[in-house]
């Protein structure tokens, strides 16, 4: 819980999770820092993260980790532009040309052939949260762009599985305004995966920790 001020608490209490509380709002990425942490202390072997608003649907959870369970990829984005269907779901339409122009980009930058980058609906071998340092990852949202782009320098593999969204008033939803940031702060990622790529400027969130550390059984 990332400091909400609503009943969200109280929610997860009765449902008996265990919940990791922050102590103010520190942001989006902050809490998937945390979360992935904790699973890892845990020992889990597969880490799903899932939007808490229900616009995705958490019952596809089997569906989106069975390419890691079958070793045919590393990560799983749950995409909502694969089939084609985000318009006719309630993607407004800004949104729907911002994440298809900012998908082209990242594709040739990235040098792969996804239908999007900016689902909240995404599942993780444990190894690739051990190699990447996504604690040097921003706060805020561009953290989803930052930890794809470390997932790439590490050349771990990527698959998509398409996935149902919806769209209703109660669910969060950046307004425009930050939705612009955030498009800026993507570019700046891919700017600065670029110069680390070509060896013209190297960055330690794109640097893998494999070599740092040993895992032992």
């Amino acid at each position: 819980d990332d400091g909400s001020t609503d009943a969200t608490l109280d929610v997860a209490r009765q449902l008996g999770l265990e919940i990791f509380v922050h102590n103010r709002n520190y942001g989006y990425g902050a809490n998937q820092k945390t979360c992935y942490a904790e699973a890892l202390r845990a020992g889990a072997d597969v880490v799903v993260m899932v939007h808490p608003d229900y616009q995705y649907d958490p019952t596809l959870v089997p569906k989106i980790i069975e390419p890691l369970i079958r070793d045919e990829a590393d990560v799983v984005l749950g995409s909502r532009l694969k089939e084609g269907s985000a318009l006719r779901q309630g993607m407004p339409w800004w949104k729907y040309v911002a994440n298809r122009f900012l998908t082209s980009l990242e594709n040739r930058v990235l040098g792969l052939h996804l239908s999007e980058y900016h689902t909240g609906y995404r599942a993780f071998r444990r190894e690739v949260l051990e190699t990447v340092n996504f604690g040097a990852n921003s706060d805020s949202f561009v953290f989803d762009q930052e930890i794809i782009a470390q997932v790439v320098a590490a050349r771990f593999r990527i698959a998509e599985i398409a996935v149902p969204t919806r769209y209703f008033p109660e669910a969060s939803s950046a307004g425009f305004l930050a939705s612009v940031v955030y498009g800026l702060r993507i570019l700046a990622v891919c700017f600065w995966y670029l110069l680390h790529r070509h060896g013209l400027r190297r960055s330690r969130r794109f640097d893998s920790l494999r070599a740092r550390y040993t895992r032992l059984s």
